[in-house]
């Protein structure tokens, strides 16, 4: 059984999706699904519905999220090659043939990401803005602010040993060092 696929290239990136984010989207699509109809009221037609695009808008955000590092990385010269996802979030993967990089070159690479997830919040706030309330639309529209603003902005920075925070404590001490 094959265990990832290529899903096609954004901005000269591939993107690929494991076997486990595809299983796990199924529990996302459950929880999210049954939050819809349990907290916010929505039958269960709806709520399966609502589930189903809070999915794809998490993919989606987190793919937007990883487009950031993309062309962050190819402004600083030194380009992304893949975005990969494993379990429930993605994650950027570099050539592993890159020569050393000045910490210059690891800071901003590392502040595309949530600089991508802050814009695609700032969208959906204005978004919620015009949104009724209690709509489908109001429901996902939240849903991608939170997302973005959270989980995808300042979620990023806090220093897990795989987040961009962690990327920056490493290197932001180095940032005045010679080349």
């Amino acid at each position: 059984m094959k265990r990832r696929w290529q899903l096609g290239r954004l901005l000269g990136v591939e993107v690929w999706f494991r076997l486990n984010s595809l299983l796990l989207s199924g529990v996302l699509w459950l929880l999210f699904a049954a939050a819809a109809r349990y907290w916010l009221g929505f039958a269960w037609g709806t709520a399966v519905f609502v589930g189903g695009t809070a999915v794809l808008l998490h993919w989606l955000s987190d793919i937007g999220h990883h487009l950031g590092h993309a062309i962050a990385a190819k402004r600083v010269g030194y380009p992304m090659q893949k975005i990969i996802s494993w379990y429930v979030l993605m994650s950027s993967v570099y050539p592993k043939d890159e020569p050393p990089l000045h910490a210059k070159i690891h800071i901003w690479r590392a502040l595309g990401g949530p600089a991508a997830s802050l814009a695609i919040s700032l969208a959906a706030g204005t978004l919620l803005l015009f949104a009724q309330n209690e709509t489908i639309g109001h429901t996902l529209a939240a849903f991608a602010f939170w997302e973005n603003f959270v989980v995808l902005f300042l979620g990023a920075f806090l220093p897990l040993g795989f987040t961009d925070g962690s990327t920056l404590l490493t290197w932001w001490p180095h940032r005045h060092d010679p080349s």
